[in-house]
Protein backbone atom coordinates (compact mmCIF):
# COMPACT_ATOMS: atom_id res chain seq x y z
CA UNK A 1 0.00 0.00 0.00
CA UNK A 2 1.19 3.61 -0.75
CA UNK A 3 1.32 5.88 1.72
CA UNK A 4 2.02 9.56 2.42
CA UNK A 5 3.51 11.15 5.62
CA UNK A 6 2.77 14.60 5.76
CA UNK A 7 6.01 15.94 8.07
CA UNK A 8 7.84 12.81 7.32
CA UNK A 9 11.05 13.69 8.54
CA UNK A 10 10.32 15.09 11.48
CA UNK A 11 10.24 13.56 15.23
CA UNK A 12 7.01 11.34 14.81
CA UNK A 13 6.92 11.18 11.39
CA UNK A 14 10.71 9.59 11.06
CA UNK A 15 10.08 6.94 12.92
CA UNK A 16 6.38 6.60 11.43
CA UNK A 17 7.85 6.26 7.95
CA UNK A 18 10.38 3.72 9.35
CA UNK A 19 7.47 1.60 11.13
CA UNK A 20 5.41 1.70 7.85
CA UNK A 21 8.29 0.50 5.84
CA UNK A 22 9.19 -2.10 8.06
CA UNK A 23 6.26 -3.75 7.55
CA UNK A 24 6.23 -3.86 3.45
CA UNK A 25 4.37 -0.75 2.21
CA UNK A 26 5.43 2.26 0.13
CA UNK A 27 5.93 5.13 1.76
CA UNK A 28 6.71 8.28 0.74
CA UNK A 29 8.58 11.03 3.42
CA UNK A 30 6.95 14.01 2.46
CA UNK A 31 8.10 17.38 4.02
CA UNK A 32 9.55 20.79 2.02
CA UNK A 33 12.86 19.82 1.83
CA UNK A 34 11.94 16.59 -0.36
CA UNK A 35 9.87 19.08 -2.21
CA UNK A 36 6.52 18.25 -1.19
CA UNK A 37 5.32 21.82 0.38
CA UNK A 38 1.22 21.25 1.84
CA UNK A 39 1.13 24.99 2.53
CA UNK A 40 1.85 26.00 -0.92
CA UNK A 41 0.47 22.73 -2.70
CA UNK A 42 4.30 22.35 -4.69
CA UNK A 43 4.35 18.43 -5.31
CA UNK A 44 1.60 17.18 -3.49
CA UNK A 45 -0.26 16.24 -7.05
CA UNK A 46 2.78 13.80 -7.71
CA UNK A 47 3.15 12.85 -4.03
CA UNK A 48 -0.09 11.60 -3.59
CA UNK A 49 -0.48 9.66 -7.06
CA UNK A 50 -1.60 6.21 -6.15
CA UNK A 51 -1.94 6.47 -2.45
CA UNK A 52 -4.59 4.91 -0.42
CA UNK A 53 -3.45 6.75 2.87
CA UNK A 54 -2.50 9.94 3.50
CA UNK A 55 -1.01 10.71 7.31
CA UNK A 56 -0.66 14.33 8.95
CA UNK A 57 2.15 15.18 11.02
CA UNK A 58 3.33 18.07 10.15
CA UNK A 59 3.94 21.23 12.88
CA UNK A 60 3.54 25.06 12.41
CA UNK A 61 7.07 26.30 12.22
CA UNK A 62 5.39 29.54 13.93
CA UNK A 63 3.23 29.50 17.26
CA UNK A 64 2.14 33.04 16.93
CA UNK A 65 -1.95 33.10 16.88
CA UNK A 66 -2.50 34.43 12.90
CA UNK A 67 0.85 32.43 11.62
CA UNK A 68 -0.28 29.08 13.08
CA UNK A 69 -4.10 29.03 11.96
CA UNK A 70 -3.03 29.73 8.65
CA UNK A 71 -0.54 27.26 8.21
CA UNK A 72 -3.07 24.34 9.46
CA UNK A 73 -5.90 25.72 7.67
CA UNK A 74 -3.82 26.03 4.42
CA UNK A 75 -1.84 22.76 4.74
CA UNK A 76 -5.28 21.11 5.61
CA UNK A 77 -7.38 22.87 2.97
CA UNK A 78 -4.72 21.71 0.28
CA UNK A 79 -4.01 18.17 1.26
CA UNK A 80 -7.85 17.28 1.92
CA UNK A 81 -8.45 18.45 -1.54
CA UNK A 82 -5.47 16.88 -3.20
CA UNK A 83 -6.66 13.60 -1.43
CA UNK A 84 -10.23 13.72 -2.98
CA UNK A 85 -8.35 14.90 -6.26
CA UNK A 86 -6.51 11.41 -5.94
CA UNK A 87 -8.74 9.37 -4.06
CA UNK A 88 -7.07 8.87 -1.15
CA UNK A 89 -9.15 6.79 0.80
CA UNK A 90 -8.13 7.53 4.74
CA UNK A 91 -6.93 10.69 6.24
CA UNK A 92 -5.07 9.97 9.37
CA UNK A 93 -4.28 13.64 11.01
CA UNK A 94 -2.10 13.59 14.74
CA UNK A 95 -3.76 15.79 16.71
CA UNK A 96 -3.38 17.10 20.91
CA UNK A 97 -5.71 15.69 23.78
CA UNK A 98 -7.15 18.73 24.92
CA UNK A 99 -7.19 20.51 22.19
CA UNK A 100 -11.21 21.56 22.48
CA UNK A 101 -10.67 22.24 26.12
CA UNK A 102 -7.47 24.97 25.47
CA UNK A 103 -9.33 27.39 23.11
CA UNK A 104 -7.85 30.42 25.05
CA UNK A 105 -4.45 29.64 23.24
CA UNK A 106 -4.05 30.65 19.56
CA UNK A 107 -2.32 27.34 18.83
CA UNK A 108 -5.04 25.23 19.86
CA UNK A 109 -7.55 26.77 18.07
CA UNK A 110 -5.91 26.07 15.29
CA UNK A 111 -5.59 22.82 15.85
CA UNK A 112 -9.40 22.54 16.41
CA UNK A 113 -9.71 24.36 13.09
CA UNK A 114 -7.84 21.42 11.43
CA UNK A 115 -9.99 19.22 12.82
CA UNK A 116 -13.00 20.48 12.07
CA UNK A 117 -11.82 20.96 8.26
CA UNK A 118 -10.96 17.31 8.28
CA UNK A 119 -14.44 16.37 9.84
CA UNK A 120 -15.56 18.42 7.41
CA UNK A 121 -14.43 16.96 4.30
CA UNK A 122 -15.49 13.71 1.75
CA UNK A 123 -12.36 12.09 2.94
CA UNK A 124 -12.80 9.43 5.36
CA UNK A 125 -10.06 10.21 8.54
CA UNK A 126 -8.84 9.39 11.79
CA UNK A 127 -7.85 12.06 14.18
CA UNK A 128 -5.33 10.92 16.87
CA UNK A 129 -5.07 13.11 19.42
CA UNK A 130 -1.95 12.69 21.62
CA UNK A 131 -1.03 13.93 24.83
CA UNK A 132 1.88 15.49 25.06
CA UNK A 133 5.26 14.16 24.21
CA UNK A 134 8.06 13.01 27.10
CA UNK A 135 10.36 14.98 24.55
CA UNK A 136 8.11 18.08 25.05
CA UNK A 137 7.99 18.87 28.97
CA UNK A 138 11.37 20.43 28.41
CA UNK A 139 10.09 23.57 26.26
CA UNK A 140 6.82 23.40 28.41
CA UNK A 141 9.36 24.59 30.95
CA UNK A 142 11.25 27.15 28.41
CA UNK A 143 8.27 28.74 28.14
CA UNK A 144 7.20 28.92 31.65
CA UNK A 145 10.53 30.15 32.81
CA UNK A 146 11.29 33.59 34.02
CA UNK A 147 14.99 34.29 34.92
CA UNK A 148 15.67 31.72 37.00
CA UNK A 149 11.86 30.79 37.38
CA UNK A 150 9.77 28.24 35.80
CA UNK A 151 5.82 28.80 36.90
CA UNK A 152 3.42 26.22 36.33
CA UNK A 153 0.21 24.83 37.66
CA UNK A 154 -0.36 21.90 39.38
CA UNK A 155 -2.61 20.15 37.18
CA UNK A 156 -2.62 16.60 35.78
CA UNK A 157 -0.27 15.47 33.00
CA UNK A 158 -0.09 12.08 31.52
CA UNK A 159 2.45 12.56 29.09
CA UNK A 160 3.47 9.93 26.04
CA UNK A 161 6.81 9.02 24.61
CA UNK A 162 7.18 10.12 21.02
CA UNK A 163 8.11 6.63 19.69
CA UNK A 164 5.02 5.26 21.21
CA UNK A 165 2.89 7.57 19.42
CA UNK A 166 4.55 7.00 16.15
CA UNK A 167 4.04 2.73 16.55
CA UNK A 168 0.36 3.88 17.24
CA UNK A 169 -0.53 5.92 14.54
CA UNK A 170 1.28 3.16 12.21
CA UNK A 171 -1.61 0.95 13.63
CA UNK A 172 -4.16 3.31 13.16
CA UNK A 173 -2.75 4.01 9.35
CA UNK A 174 -3.25 0.51 8.48
CA UNK A 175 -6.76 0.30 10.43
CA UNK A 176 -10.33 1.09 9.02
CA UNK A 177 -10.86 4.92 9.06
CA UNK A 178 -13.02 6.03 12.25
CA UNK A 179 -14.57 9.03 10.77
CA UNK A 180 -14.13 10.30 14.54
CA UNK A 181 -11.10 11.01 17.60
CA UNK A 182 -9.76 8.34 19.06
CA UNK A 183 -6.52 9.09 22.21
CA UNK A 184 -3.42 8.47 23.09
CA UNK A 185 -1.75 8.48 26.44
CA UNK A 186 1.19 7.56 28.18
CA UNK A 187 0.75 5.17 31.39
CA UNK A 188 1.72 6.98 34.07
CA UNK A 189 -0.26 9.94 35.56
CA UNK A 190 1.90 13.03 37.13
CA UNK A 191 0.99 17.23 38.22
CA UNK A 192 2.60 18.93 35.35
CA UNK A 193 4.87 21.33 37.92
CA UNK A 194 6.09 17.61 39.70
CA UNK A 195 7.00 16.74 36.04
CA UNK A 196 9.24 19.20 35.05
CA UNK A 197 10.76 19.71 38.25
CA UNK A 198 11.59 15.76 38.18
CA UNK A 199 12.95 16.25 34.37
CA UNK A 200 14.96 19.60 35.60
CA UNK A 201 16.62 17.98 38.48
CA UNK A 202 17.93 14.93 36.29
CA UNK A 203 19.05 17.45 33.58
CA UNK A 204 20.76 19.09 36.62
CA UNK A 205 19.27 22.40 35.32
CA UNK A 206 19.52 24.74 38.70
CA UNK A 207 15.76 26.46 37.49
CA UNK A 208 13.60 26.51 40.03
CA UNK A 209 10.08 25.10 39.59
CA UNK A 210 7.58 27.39 40.90
CA UNK A 211 3.73 25.78 41.88
CA UNK A 212 1.49 28.46 40.27
CA UNK A 213 -1.97 27.08 39.71
CA UNK A 214 -2.82 30.47 37.63
CA UNK A 215 0.10 30.03 35.38
CA UNK A 216 -1.09 29.70 31.75
CA UNK A 217 -0.14 27.18 29.39
CA UNK A 218 0.68 28.69 26.32
CA UNK A 219 -1.74 31.22 27.13
CA UNK A 220 -4.83 28.79 28.44
CA UNK A 221 -5.59 28.04 32.13
CA UNK A 222 -5.23 25.03 32.76
CA UNK A 223 -7.85 22.93 35.03
CA UNK A 224 -7.75 18.80 36.11
CA UNK A 225 -9.02 18.06 32.91
CA UNK A 226 -7.15 19.85 30.47
CA UNK A 227 -4.14 17.77 29.59
CA UNK A 228 -5.50 14.10 30.27
CA UNK A 229 -7.18 12.10 28.35
CA UNK A 230 -11.03 10.82 28.04
CA UNK A 231 -12.68 7.68 28.54
CA UNK A 232 -11.06 4.86 27.21
CA UNK A 233 -7.54 6.03 25.55
CA UNK A 234 -5.18 3.60 24.51
CA UNK A 235 -2.38 3.27 26.18
CA UNK A 236 1.51 3.43 25.55
CA UNK A 237 3.87 1.14 27.03
CA UNK A 238 6.34 3.02 27.99
CA UNK A 239 6.83 4.94 31.30
CA UNK A 240 8.37 8.53 31.80
CA UNK A 241 11.30 7.07 34.23
CA UNK A 242 11.97 4.40 31.80
CA UNK A 243 12.21 6.83 28.75
CA UNK A 244 14.42 9.38 31.51
CA UNK A 245 16.83 6.74 32.05
CA UNK A 246 17.56 6.45 28.27
CA UNK A 247 17.45 9.56 27.41
CA UNK A 248 19.29 11.88 29.85
CA UNK A 249 22.74 10.50 30.74
CA UNK A 250 22.85 9.76 34.54
CA UNK A 251 25.13 10.99 37.07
Amino acid sequence: MKIVVIGGTGLIGKNLVSNLRTLGHEVVAASPSAGVNAVTGEGLADALSGAQVVVDVANSPSFEDQAVLEFFETSTRNLLAAEAAAGVNHHVALSVVGTDRLLQSGYFRAKMAQEELTKASDVSYTIVRATQFFEFIESIAYVATEGQTVRLSSDPIQPIAAADVSAALADFTLAVPVNGIVELAGPDRFRLDELARRLLSVRQDTRQVITDDNALYFGAKLDEQSLVPGYNPRIAPTHFEDWLSRSVPQA
